[in-house]
């Protein structure tokens, strides 16, 4: 229904969730993360959906959080660590632990926990008029959803400290030279690109994504050691998919694989 906040449209094999409030661009308040929340566990549970594709209704993609659902009275003050523990944390965890790829495809100005709610997602591809912000050193504020941890092994350390002190746009075209973005493309092709992606996903070995994305998340904090330990017990875990037989039989009998994406 338009008049929600968020929109989710159920394709074959995978579901694009539109974040619809865009005369606020998109930004959050409270109606929106419980909406958002209900739709990636829906998608999370139906066997059936083997990636997703996040985006933005209207001319932005996501503003972070809607300031004026966050606004002191007089003489009051407002403590946002609380916001950040009931919805923005656990959104961008449930983001990287789904178990099939997540598309972001930003349409426009990402900003503020709007921009790093797109870098948590595996794939992010933008139109080139979009533009990414950390926007949260403009109201003395300090990135979060993950910018901190996030930014830098993207970017690297420099270029992570100017992007959160300067608090200066990053047009799409550079996001994507920098290496903090996958691809940037035509507005026009935006969706038609991001659909592609889905469908790939949705006809590929389900079961091996997710275990490359668990293997990728761990990469950030494990030894080489303990990654080695990972990636064996990974592939063991992956050779004993159908799809893996799927893939080997498909090989060998030059054919195009037929990937169900079941567990067993």
């Amino acid at each position: 229904m338009s008049d929600t906040t968020i929109l989710v449209d159920k394709r074959a094999g995978y579901r694009v969730i539109t974040l619809n409030r865009p005369d606020r661009l998109n930004a959050f308040n409270e109606d929106m993360h419980l909406a958002l929340r209900a739709a990636l566990e829906d998608a999370e549970k139906d066997e059936g959906c083997r990636a997703l594709m996040i985006t933005g209704a209207g001319r932005g993609f996501c503003t972070g959080q809607d300031l004026n659902d966050r606004l002191a009275k007089p003489g009051e003050q407002v403590v946002l660590g609380g916001t950040l523990e009931q919805f923005y944390n656990p959104l961008v965890r449930k983001l990287r632990a789904l178990p099939f790829p997540v598309v972001a495809a930003v349409n426009g100005v990402a900003a503020g926990a709007g921009c790093n709610i797109a870098l948590a997602c595996d794939i992010v591809i933008a139109a080139r008029s979009a533009s990414f912000i950390q926007s949260f050193a403009r109201v003395g504020l300090v990135p979060d959803s993950g910018g901190t941890w996030i930014l830098p092994r993207l970017v690297g350390e420099a270029r992570a400290r100017g992007l959160a002190l300067l608090a200066e746009p990053l047009p799409a075209e550079k996001a994507e030279s920098w290496g903090l973005i996958w691809k940037a493309v035509d507005d026009a092709a935006l969706m038609s690109e991001a659909e592609k992606l889905c469908v790939h996903f949705a006809a590929a070995p389900t079961q091996g994504l997710a275990l490359i994305k668990r293997a990728l998340n761990a990469s950030a904090t494990n030894s080489f050691d303990a990654q080695l330990d990972l990636e064996r017990d990974s592939q063991r875990a992956a050779s004993q998919t159908p799809d893996y037989a799927e893939g080997v039989r498909a090989f060998m009998e030059k054919r195009k694989p037929n990937f169900t994406g079941r567990k067993k």
